[in-house]
């Protein structure tokens, strides 16, 4: 590679009071300290009709101070047809460790909702406002969310940056959809190159992140396989070429050989997965967003 650029159901006493002070949302921890794995706190962010949409909270250990902390809101995969938060569980526990909070998000696809991806990108939007509303009772500082995703929902996070086209009517405009910061996992971020059948229809322009980039973006760095046949890896080398032209600061880390989804946690083959949670911490660090 170059690169640049539950155990059983009987908790613990330990884990015991660790579930009356943080919460009980269905999930049982590890065999780690309850510190150490918080317990995710579940909020439904947004209603349609009848679907509720929700955003499962992961807390860093409670500090001594009242410092706000910057967040994480992790968008899963599944070209905007299929998928599941839990994709991104395993990075919300790990920055949670480090003191960050961490987010993922449920959002409608084609499977469970039979809508399109114009209507991913407005429950993206949705979700950052919804954090960046509800900030201070989540301890998070509006000013440092970042948002992260991978495939089809890279594409989701950088929407929420560059795209106001397909926002839900009933979104409060006031609060700003656009994170302060981008980390993008082998992202489809050139939508007008995709086939029809993936429910853009006469969208895919307007929904492409690629041809709404602009001056002033947040700060982004990209994983990317070369060996990508999902995701052509010139698909991001042309994103961020734009970026940088733009005056923009964007860095493309190349997994050499790598196909989709490389980053994924995996037991016992987490190599890949470990390499992009150092990128990640390095990339925090510089913008700001995590303590050296």
């Amino acid at each position: 590679m170059r690169a640049r650029s539950s155990r059983g159901f009987q908790l613990s006493h330990l884990a015991f009071l660790g579930l009356i002070f943080h919460g009980f949302t269905g999930g049982v921890p590890g065999a780690r300290a309850a510190e150490e794995q918080p317990f995710p706190l579940t909020r439904v962010y947004k209603t349609i009709r009848d679907v509720s949409l929700s955003l499962t909270v992961y807390q860093p250990a409670p500090s001594s101070t009242a410092e706000l902390r910057p967040a994480l809101v992790f968008f899963f995969g599944g070209g905007w047809t299929k998928g599941n938060p839990s994709q991104f569980e395993p990075h919300c526990r790990h920055f949670a460790q480090l003191g960050l909070v961490g987010i993922t998000v449920d959002y409608r696809v084609r499977d469970r909702h039979g809508t399109t991806p114009l209507a991913s990108i407005a429950d993206a939007r949705s979700a950052i406002r919804w954090v960046r509303a509800h900030s201070a009772s989540l301890g998070v500082d509006p000013n440092r969310i970042v948002a992260s995703g991978g495939s089809a929902g890279g594409h989701l996070a950088a929407a929420a940056a560059f795209i106001d086209a397909f926002d839900e009517p009933s979104d409060d405009k006031s609060v700003s959809a656009v994170p302060n910061a981008l980390i993008l996992f082998n992202p489809a971020l050139d939508t007008s190159r995709l086939r029809t059948d993936r429910g853009f229809g006469t969208e895919a322009e307007r929904a492409s992140p690629l041809r709404h980039v602009k001056p002033g973006a947040p700060p982004t760095i990209i994983f990317h396989g070369t060996a990508d046949e999902t995701v052509p890896f010139e698909v991001a080398e042309s994103f961020t070429k734009r970026m940088l032209e733009l005056g923009n600061r964007c860095e493309l880390v190349p997994y050499e050989g790598r196909g989709h989804g490389f980053f994924n946690h995996r037991e016992g083959k987490g190599k890949d997965y470990a390499d992009t949670i150092r990128r990640m911490e390095g990339f925090l660090r510089e913008v700001g967003f995590l303590q050296r």
